[in-house]
């Protein structure tokens, strides 16, 4: 869920004309006002088929004559077949899910979704969470957001048990902690260093109090700091330095077989967010996950354990639907607290919608302990408006360093220089 690649233009020519008879075939039903209809959703998790179907259930049955039809699609494939779907002038999908902050500004431009501010509330929600539905340059609302992800370091409460490990408190129990897994075999950390956003994550997991939290990346969007200063360039050498940590030959190894490390028990740690959590029970049911913040790397300039997140994603409006009118009405109950405890415990997500909390305890830990400290992830929800990303540049440059191909300084210039390429300060 955290895979919200930019949406690449180019090449919805040829997909128009590869999927125009499949991925884009009309909504089915009547969809004028009062007719049945079928309102067809899409979306990237086709994994999330067997709990929509529960979900949408019981919005059909107080909805009689609309029935939901939810579609998945594969992930590195959908922000084509979207873009295809959504050019059609009919047909194509009804509602459908968004990418956050920057990937859904495409079709905003483009006038291929339908503004939502005379029609769902989202008043009493947090702004930051609204935010990554909003366009960046009407300030309208497209979208109701459908979960909130916060990031932390995933343990194996197994391992940690059997080799007398407790969760970290300071940095340096972490790390010792890390030498005694390796020793023993273990890999400390699971992660993927082949895709940057990946790295991105871990940065961010680990590294955030050394930055500064969100007072850096407000000193960045007003132009007092940049990605050259030392306090940040010594966050991304905070995530280097655990190179001897980390699965061997790190920049090969993949997302899902980073994954697949900690769920098959070679890894006993993995920094990332609340959405691995239903993917790893599902690989092994009797997996017992932990859960930790990580403490304040050494320098760090914020004293306490931060917890950062972002909203991912929301549903949407197709703007050229036949079905409008139901598909709103679909939209405007996924913002009511039904929806959200239905999508919280069929999905393992924390919902967006406030005042849903989730029943997994682990789920709920992590929603206060964003609710307590946490802190925006800097480069999806501020920096990731343009190409490329902030997280992809951020990942590219750590990815250098763990090869030995580049310092934190150049790192840091480097992040610099590709960012703002599109990025200004605000004025």
């Amino acid at each position: 869920m955290p895979e919200n690649r930019p949406v690449i233009l180019a090449a919805c020519a040829a997909a128009l004309a590869l999927t125009a008879t499949t991925a884009c075939a009309p909504s089915t039903g009547g969809g004028g006002e009062g007719d049945e209809a079928t309102v067809t959703v899409w979306s990237w998790r086709p994994e999330d088929a067997a709990g929509y179907k529960k979900i949408f259930a019981a919005f059909e049955e107080a909805n009689p004559g609309i029935t939901v039809e939810f579609k998945g699609h594969k992930n590195t494939e959908y922000p084509t077949i979207l873009q295809t779907g959504l050019s059609q002038e009919s047909g194509g999908p009804d509602v459908v899910q968004l990418k956050p902050y920057g990937p859904v500004q495409a079709f905003i431009e483009a006038d291929q979704l339908v503004p939502l501010d005379d029609k769902v509330d989202l008043l009493e929600w947090p702004e930051e969470t609204v935010d990554a539905a909003r366009g960046k340059g009407d300030g309208k609302l497209y979208g109701v957001p459908f979960a909130v992800q916060t990031f932390s370091v995933l343990y194996n409460e197994k391992i940690f048990a059997e080799h007398d490990i407790e969760e970290p408190k300071t940095w340096d129990d972490m790390v010792s902690a890390a030498k005694r897994l390796k020793k023993a075999d273990v890999i400390p950390f699971a992660t993927s260093g082949k895709e940057p956003w990946v790295l991105a994550i871990m940065r961010e997991t680990l590294g955030a109090t050394r930055a500064g939290g969100n007072g850096f990346a407000q000193e960045v969007l007003k132009g007092e700091k940049d990605f050259t200063d030392p306090d940040y360039t010594a966050s991304l050498k905070t995530i280097a330095d655990l190179e001897p940590y980390l699965p061997p030959d790190s920049t090969a190894v993949s997302y899902t077989d980073a994954q697949t490390l900690f769920t098959s028990g070679k890894a006993a740690m993995y920094p990332g967010g609340g959405y691995e959590l239903a993917p790893f029970r599902a690989a092994d049911p009797d997996l017992k996950i932990g859960s930790f913040d990580a403490p304040p790397a050494p320098g760090a300039v914020i004293d306490h354990p931060l917890t950062p997140g972002f909203a991912d994603g929301s549903y949407g409006v197709n703007a050229a639907s036949g079905n409008k009118e139901a598909a709103t009405k679909l939209v405007e109950w996924m913002a009511t607290k039904e929806f959200g405890s239905a999508f919280s415990k069929e999905l393992g997500q924390i919902s967006a919608v406030p005042g849903v909390t989730p029943d997994d305890p682990l789920l709920a830990k992590m929603q206060a302990d964003y609710a307590d400290h946490g802190t925006p992830y800097m480069q999806g929800v501020y920096f990731g408006y343009g190409d490329p990303m902030g997280r992809d540049a951020e990942g590219a440059a750590l990815a250098s360093m763990l090869l030995g191909d580049a310092s934190e300084k150049e790192a840091g210039e480097q992040i610099q220089k590709e960012i703002s390429a599109w990025f200004k300060p605000e004025e």
